[in-house]
C-alpha cells in the first residue's frame, strides 16, 4: 500500500482500489464491444482521482485497448473512413484542451457529470427514436457537427463514443466494418490527445505508474466482455449499465 500512495496516483484505501481496479475493466470491456461500460467508467475514474486528473488517468490505458481493438477488427473498414470527421474533430479537441486548462477540480467534476447525463439522454433516445437521427444526417454540416462534438467530448471526458456512433450510422456500415472504422478513429484521436494532455500536466510520471498498475483489469475486461457478450442479453447488460451510470453521474455532480 505505501508503494501504491508513493508511486501511483491511487489511493490508501481498499473501496477506491477496487472502484479503480473495477474501471479499468470498464475500459476494457468496451472495447470488446460493451459500449455501455465506457460511460461508467469516466464516472468511477473521475470519482477516485478527481475529475481533471482522471482524464489523463484514462487515456493512456485507452490507447493500450484502442490498439487491441484495432488488431481485433483491423480487416474491417479503411482508414480512409475517418477522414472526412478528422478536420473538425481536431478542432474540437484543441477547444476542449482550452476549457478544461480553464476548470478546477470542482467546475470539472460537474461538467464531466452533465456530459455523461447527456449522452445517457442522447443514447435513450437513439435507441428510440433511430429513423429520426437518421434524418438529420441528410442535412448539411452532419460531419463537422459530429466531429466537433466528438472532438470536445472526448478531450474534456473521455467519452465520444456516442457521438460517434450516431456519425457512423448514417454511413450505413456493415458491424464489421463499423467496428473497424471505429476502433481507428479513436485509435487516431486518442493518440493525438497526448500532448494536449500531458500539457495540462494531466499525464505525468504518476499517472502513467498509476496506467501500469490498472492495465491488467483493461486486459481481464477484454475477455470479460467477450465472456458477457456470449452469456447474457446485451439488451439487459447496457440496461443495467444505463441505470448505474445515471446513478454514478449524480453522485459526482453532488460531490
Amino acid at each position: 500500500m505505501p508503494w501504491l500512495t508513493d508511486h501511483t496516483l491511487l489511493p490508501a484505501d481498499t473501496w477506491m482500489l477496487v472502484l479503480a481496479l473495477l474501471g479499468s475493466m470498464c475500459i476494457g470491456m468496451s472495447k470488446a464491444g460493451l459500449s455501455g461500460t465506457s460511460t461508467l467508467n469516466v464516472v468511477l475514474m473521475a470519482k477516485i482521482f478527481g475529475a481533471k486528473e482522471s482524464v489523463g488517468v484514462i487515456l493512456p490505458m485507452l490507447i493500450a485497448a484502442d490498439f487491441m481493438g484495432y488488431f481485433l477488427n483491423r480487416k474491417g473498414g479503411t482508414w480512409r473512413r475517418i477522414l472526412p470527421i478528422l478536420p473538425p474533430a481536431i478542432i474540437g479537441v484543441i477547444v476542449g484542451w482550452v476549457l478544461l486548462g480553464k476548470f478546477d477540480n470542482a467546475m470539472a467534476r460537474i461538467v464531466i457529470g452533465w456530459i455523461i447525463i447527456a449522452l445517457l439522454i442522447f443514447n435513450w433516445l437513439l435507441s428510440k427514436r433511430r429513423q429520426d437521427f437518421l434524418a438529420l444526417t441528410e442535412h448539411q454540416g452532419f460531419t463537422w457537427t459530429m466531429g466537433f462534438l466528438a472532438g470536445v467530448v472526448t478531450m474534456l471526458a473521455n467519452a465520444a463514443g456516442p457521438v460517434m456512433t450516431v456519425y457512423l450510422l448514417a454511413q450505413h456500415l456493415e458491424k464489421k466494418e463499423h467496428l473497424g472504422v471505429f476502433s481507428r478513429y479513436f485509435l487516431f484521436v486518442n493518440l493525438f490527445k497526448v500532448p494536449f494532455s500531458a500539457d495540462l500536466g494531466i499525464i505525468n510520471p504518476k499517472s502513467l505508474m498509476t496506467n501500469l498498475t490498472l492495465m491488467p483489469g483493461v486486459i481481464l475486461g477484454v475477455f470479460l466482455g467477450w465472456w458477457i457478450l456470449k452469456k447474457l442479453p446485451q439488451k439487459l447488460f447496457e440496461n443495467v449499465l444505463f441505470w448505474l451510470t445515471a446513478f454514478a453521474a449524480v453522485w459526482l455532480i453532488r460531490g
